[in-house]
């Protein structure tokens, strides 16, 4: 999955940290040049140090156009953890589509584990963004957003694999696969190859076996 940082990609309906949501070609044009202005700025510099002034110089836009759609340096962000949270879903959603048993299962969560670290590694933004989100409570509570709809797909996956099992359990699992996901991407990333793909190998294991050691529930 290869995120173009040139092209511009659809706005997510839900975009709850826009003060201004854009409705017609000329703003959503607008909107998409502030978010690849502050997407270079943080790839250069990182989001620390960024400053709205310079993404409104950046866009070419007056500092007061760029308030009119993003109150603060963390809208921004947000936003651009929202897109990149919907390319990863839609990732996942394509990954598990043929998923039929739990050795697809196993196949399938290894590509896209891999596919994910590898996104990782090639994308500065995205490892900025991430580290980011970590400093700030409303931001963190997106992240484990996003591992709840993440762990609904691997559920769903999980329940085709293992139609006997109850779905309430397979959701709570799927969640600390989600969830321990990102935490090993973060420590991984952290300490840098080959540690962090001996580590990856590691936690795709210990996914493998929780897969596989799920007990058929006597309990539908």
């Amino acid at each position: 999955m290869a995120l173009d940082q040139t092209a511009p990609s659809p706005i997510p309906e839900d975009e709850g940290a826009m003060r201004k949501s854009p409705t017609q070609k000329r703003s959503r044009e607008r909107v998409e040049h502030i978010l690849m202005s502050a997407s270079r700025l943080i790839a250069e510099r990182g989001s620390d140090t960024m400053r709205m002034s310079e993404v409104a110089e950046l866009s070419g836009i007056s500092i007061g156009s760029l308030y009119q759609y993003f109150p603060d340096k963390a809208a921004i962000i947000r936003t651009l953890a929202d897109r990149y949270n919907a390319i990863s879903r839609t990732c996942i959603t394509d990954g598990l589509t043929d998923v039929k048993t739990i050795e697809d299962l196993q196949q399938a969560f290894s590509a896209l584990i891999d596919e994910y670290y590898g996104i990782f590694l090639a994308e500065p933004v995205i490892r900025d963004i991430w580290s980011a989100m970590q400093a700030d409570k409303a931001l963190r509570e997106i992240e484990l957003e996003a591992s709840r709809q993440n762990a609904i797909l691997l559920a769903a996956a999980l329940k085709r694999a293992l139609p006997e099992e109850n779905l309430g359990k397979l959701q709570a699992s799927a969640l600390l696969v989600m969830y321990f996901c990102e935490c090993v991407m973060r420590l991984a990333i952290s300490t840098g190859e080959p540690e962090g793909r001996v580590l990856i190998e590691a936690y795709k294991r210990m996914a493998y076996r929780s897969f596989a050691d799920t007990p058929v529930s006597r309990n539908p």
